[in-house]
């Protein structure tokens, strides 16, 4: 039975979906800005969660209807024993955005992606992109220097040896409790927002996600790199709607060489924005007003 508190200040619902039961949190405004509801899908990594996304919630629901999840494997969603895959937290996404369509009567939405989580989102926008009008990506994978992904589509950048040996009895255990002592989570968090100065209350619930049931298979499998797209840049290079990107300046997160597939396409606006990989985190009413502007257009 898990005893994870809600990580925003609205109780999770569990939804039923074809990527399992999902955790999704809704917030509606006192006062509409005429604009369509917001998806936040947070990153994946040892310790992620909605936690991720906890300061955009809150600013965005003053405006409009701001809807997050916790993506498979993570929070109040299913933490079963299975295969994390690109196409199950792609699943997971659309019911997000169906739900909360369904919920609003509205006929797209918005959607802001962190880190790998950008990746889902771009996914599922190529899949059904009249659900989504307009997409940020917040420190997205797949833009550094390293070789482009072209791959087949759907397919991945898993090493089968590696996920057979962290899921071998007693390995995946071991190897999970290292990356999520708490001072490794500190430490990864370090390099995140690139500085010794991190949220405190991100990483709390950091640690107390990661000591719920079932919370180390979903990581396992990024570990492998089972939920890396291997044709990621296919898809970066395919969308035709608007396109926002958050570059950090510091921490892990600055390379962003490989942003020139897309640079010279007119909806693609990359925008270095002053702090870590989490900026909103460090100065939340600066990157709400660069976001702002480009949500209006």
């Amino acid at each position: 039975m898990s005893t994870l508190p809600s990580p925003l200040s609205v109780p999770p619902q569990v939804i039923d979906t074809p990527a399992g039961p999902v955790a999704v949190y809704i917030a509606h405004p006192a006062q509409p800005s005429g604009l369509p509801p917001l998806l936040l899908v947070h990153s994946v990594n040892a310790a992620a969660s909605a936690a991720e996304v906890a300061p955009l919630f809150e600013q965005a629901r003053s405006q409009r209807t701001v809807v997050a999840l916790d993506l498979p494997g993570y929070g109040h969603s299913d933490r079963s024993d299975r295969p994390y895959t690109p196409r199950l937290m792609t699943d997971a996404v659309h019911a997000a955005i169906g739900w909360t369509l369904q919920q609003t009567g509205a006929a797209s939405v918005d959607a802001l992606g962190v880190s790998l989580g950008c990746e889902f989102v771009v996914r599922a926008q190529q899949e059904q992109p009249a659900t989504l009008r307009r997409m940020a990506l917040v420190s997205p994978t797949g833009f550094s220097r390293s070789k482009r992904r072209h791959g087949p589509p759907g397919s991945t950048l898993m090493l089968p040896w590696l996920y057979r040996l962290l899921t071998r009895p007693g390995w995946g255990e071991r190897i999970f409790g290292w990356l999520t002592k708490p001072g490794v989570i500190r430490y990864f968090l370090k390099r995140t927002f690139g500085t010794p100065t991190i949220d405190e209350g991100l990483w709390a619930f950091g640690v107390q996600t990661t000591r719920q049931p079932g919370a180390r298979h979903a990581p396992l499998c990024f570990v492998s790199a089972g939920l890396f797209s291997a044709d990621i840049n296919t898809l970066y290079e395919a969308v035709q709607c608007p396109v926002w990107v958050s570059m950090a300046t510091r921490g892990d997160f600055t390379d962003y060489q490989g942003r020139s597939t897309v640079d010279d396409q007119p909806n693609w606006r990359f925008e270095a924005v002053p702090g870590g990989a989490l900026p909103y985190f460090e100065d939340l009413p600066d990157f709400a007003q660069r976001l702002d502007a480009f949500w209006r257009g």
